[in-house]
């Protein structure tokens, strides 16, 4: 029985014409050869398995070669190629510095650089993942790279450039490798499924290319494994089910069911996919990829940055032809938060449909509630600034109830020790508010109900600021720092009064005055509610006091706290 050599050995290209992917890399390097004109150390840096090590050894061969071609590949017939094929060849060394990385290592390799070379011109120094070298190491090499023998070249090989030191890169020619495309992934596996006899589906091997993620060497394994599965013959059908890879269709079947805004199809869906195992977060990494593509599809000038079968291209383009760029757009915020918030979630699952649930509710109507959804959604308040408001002028009136709505504030009794200070709280705001909201009772005596003129407490309004002060994006974090601070009350209801420090904060606040209003009215359910914002006269302005100075004042105005601290012995922390 002929001995079976996986394909990434079998396949490994021995020419530079023979390397995938890599076509101006290899054409510098055979131009090189041509000329003669090479540097005494070269830095192959890129992703795994995109051909370094295999561009150093082709390198290393034509270097030494006798005779070679007028494109700058080796011939193959001098000894040297010979020796090198035969693997007995004296001038090239590969050294791989995951595992001699030590300064003796690295000392025993200089030495061998100051012997001269008996068959071909050169000595070839390959060193493999050399990021993985120790800083003493780099430093006992770095003589010898400054100032080598003339007959010495290093070929230095790494994943992951930005470990090396800058003294190592400076002294070195740099060539970066570019990710497998899956095109050219995928014409390659053809090449090899038919000089193997394998039977093949396109979009199976376009499977297996996205599977490899750029890497020509996992998309060689990833072709055996699917080529032993399915013995011969590679269907898509039979890659999914091998690689446990999501089908694509189902991602079409949700966006298709988002647009029509079937909740319930797609929780059948989601349900069916992680019974077969499927993670949610990989899930929703996937659809989250497919939406780019079907995004990218809508313009013929990104068609091109969708790295896919021309069969799925056309499916893709399809699709985008049915959704809209606010439905896509949104529909990628949502996935992207719920990739954010995934692991820290204590029920990814719920996470996963929630999402689900929002992407599928995006093109649903205001004013459409149907069972099983949610009824007409609230648009996020600061979305988009409002036109700045005039400044209001202070109302005299208004300052005056202001005023006599706080003489009115009765002072508290201790009944009992157990009583809680959110209890003492809770009664000094119901009974500070109680005037207000009788009055207003009286005043719409005989008027019919309306839900949207519900009268509210002021522990109502100071809960529904706090939220809306909470909810604020990022961009308004500074101003919403400063409101958390102030203290709205009602003044004639359902007018809202709002005092700030000084101008500056007044002018900030009433850029986005529409937007606090309209929120006030939505949370607080009154659509009659005004607002009135001012600045403080420089006589209102309250002092700012000291810990200790606040207690004092504490104690003078509830001669119940100061009973409380002579009961308990307390004293001030």
């Amino acid at each position: 029985m002929e001995e079976y050599i996986v394909s990434a050995r079998k396949y490994r290209p021995t020419t530079f014409d023979s390397v995938v992917g890599q076509h101006a890399l290899t054409t510098t390097l055979k131009n090189a050869v041509k000329s003669g004109k090479l540097a005494h150390a070269y830095l192959f840096c890129g992703p795994r398995g995109v051909g370094k090590t295999t561009c150093a050894r082709i390198f290393a061969k034509a270097i030494n070669c006798m005779s070679p071609t007028n494109e700058g590949e080796s011939c193959n017939n001098c000894e040297s190629c010979k020796a090198f094929n035969e693997q007995r060849s004296y001038n090239i060394f590969e050294l791989d510095a995951a595992s001699n990385n030590s300064v003796e290592h690295i000392k025993t390799l200089m030495e061998q650089t100051r012997i001269p070379p008996q068959v071909g011109k050169y000595k070839v120094f390959i060193i493999d993942e050399v990021h993985m070298l120790t800083t003493q190491a780099f430093n006992a090499f770095l003589k010898t790279l400054e100032e080598p023998p003339s007959h010495v070249i290093f070929i230095l090989a790494t994943t992951e450039k930005h470990k090396i030191l800058p003294t190592i890169l400076s002294r070195c020619q740099i060539y970066d490798f570019e990710r497998m495309t899956v095109k050219g992934t995928v014409e390659h596996l053809k090449y090899v499924a038919e000089k193997e006899g394998i039977s093949y589906e396109e979009e199976a091997l376009a499977v297996i290319a996205e599977k490899a993620d750029g890497g020509m060497r996992d998309a060689l394994s990833v072709f055996d494994q699917a080529a032993s599965f399915c013995q011969g013959n590679i269907t898509y059908k039979k890659v999914i089910e091998d690689l446990n890879v999501m089908d694509a269709d189902n991602y079409f079947r949700i966006i298709d069911l988002s647009l029509e805004n079937k909740v319930s199809d797609i929780m059948v869906l989601l349900n069916n996919a992680i019974n077969k195992g499927f993670d949610g977060g990989l899930l929703i990494g996937g659809l989250a990829k497919h939406v780019r593509n079907v995004l990218m599809a809508r313009d013929e000038a990104t068609l091109p940055l969708l790295e896919v079968s021309e069969a799925m291209r056309q499916r893709y383009a399809e699709q985008a032809k049915r959704c809209t760029p606010a439905f896509l757009f949104q529909a990628l915020r949502y996935m992207n938060q719920c990739d954010v918030n995934y692991r820290q979630s204590s029920n990814k699952r719920l996470l996963v449909e929630l999402t689900l649930i929002e992407v599928a509710q995006i093109t649903q109507p205001d004013d459409q509630p149907v069972a099983g959804r949610r009824p007409k959604r609230l648009k996020s308040l600061f979305n988009r600034q409002q036109p700045k408001a005039q400044p209001q002028q202070r109302a005299p009136q208004v300052a005056q109830e202001v005023t006599t709505a706080a003489k009115k504030k009765p002072k508290l009794v201790l009944n009992g020790i157990t009583n809680s200070w959110n209890n003492i709280r809770k009664t000094a705001t119901e009974q500070s508010t109680s005037a207000v909201t009788e009055n207003f009772t009286t005043n719409t005596q005989g008027e019919e109900p309306d839900k949207n003129r519900k009268v509210f407490t002021q522990q109502e309004l100071d809960f529904q600021w706090m939220s809306m002060c909470n909810r604020m994006p990022q961009d308004l974090v500074g101003i919403a720092t400063r409101m958390k601070n102030m203290h709205p009350e009602i003044g004639h209801f359902p007018n809202v009064v709002v005092a700030v420090e000084n101008q500056l904060v007044l002018d900030q606040l009433l850029t986005i005055q529409g937007q606090v209003l309209a929120t006030l009215r939505r949370d607080l359910n009154n659509n009659e509610i005004t607002l009135n914002i001012y600045a403080k006269e420089k006589q209102e302005q309250a002092k700012i006091l000291s810990r200790r100075e606040m207690f004092e004042e504490m104690k003078k105005n509830n001669p119940a706290i100061a009973k409380l601290q002579q009961l308990f012995d307390l004293e001030l922390a």
